[in-house]
């Protein structure tokens, strides 16, 4: 796969914590995070060990790489801390952790995920709409994943319910291929 630049990031993943989903959604998050650790990235993502977040921390120390994970003392106290966390920053709750994500990563990309998961994108996404910070968001559409989201977005663009165009703050890629390609352009 291609290489960028050097230009080591911290990349930012939101994704499932859930065990029971496709199997080919943990086949191309392992992918990606060996990718992360071979291009000298750094994930920062939830902490938990569970589901997507389980398999990219794991992928990317295997392969070398580096993690920080952002965990809520909630996650801490119940025991579902990953053992693939390097250095572990703590928070209070969902907000301080989405806060502090934002501030320590360069980029976000969102694999599948639920309820968490979109809203970490719209928190990136609103507050880059407004001036917060210029960061996008990157929806990895593995197997047609996000087609949906996209399709509301459409919807909401065409309806006049977005300012300006939401692709400038939300990319979208089906391969790491074209998540390396966007990378660049940033």
């Amino acid at each position: 796969m291609q290489q960028i630049n050097r230009i080591c990031m911290k990349i930012c993943v939101f994704c499932s914590a859930n065990q029971q989903i496709d199997p080919a959604f943990f086949a191309m998050t392992e992918e990606l995070g060996k990718w992360v650790a071979e291009n000298g990235h750094t994930i920062v993502y939830g902490g938990v060990n569970q589901g997507l977040m389980e398999c990219v921390a794991k992928s990317t120390k295997e392969a070398g790489g580096h993690t920080i994970g952002i965990v809520p003392m909630i996650v801490e106290k119940s025991g579902r801390i990953s053992d693939y966390v390097d250095v572990d920053i703590p928070c209070d709750n969902l907000s301080d952790r989405k806060q502090l994500m934002m501030d320590q990563s360069d980029v976000f990309i969102a694999l599948p995920g639920g309820i968490g998961t979109i809203d970490e994108i719209f928190t990136v996404a609103s507050s880059a709409t407004i001036g917060y910070h210029q960061k996008k968001v990157i929806l990895y559409n593995m197997k047609r994943f996000w087609d949906s989201l996209i399709a509301l977005l459409d919807d909401l663009q065409n309806k006049g319910m977005i300012r300006g165009d939401w692709q400038e703050y939300i990319k979208t890629a089906d391969s790491i291929e074209e998540i390396s390609r966007l990378l660049q352009s940033m």
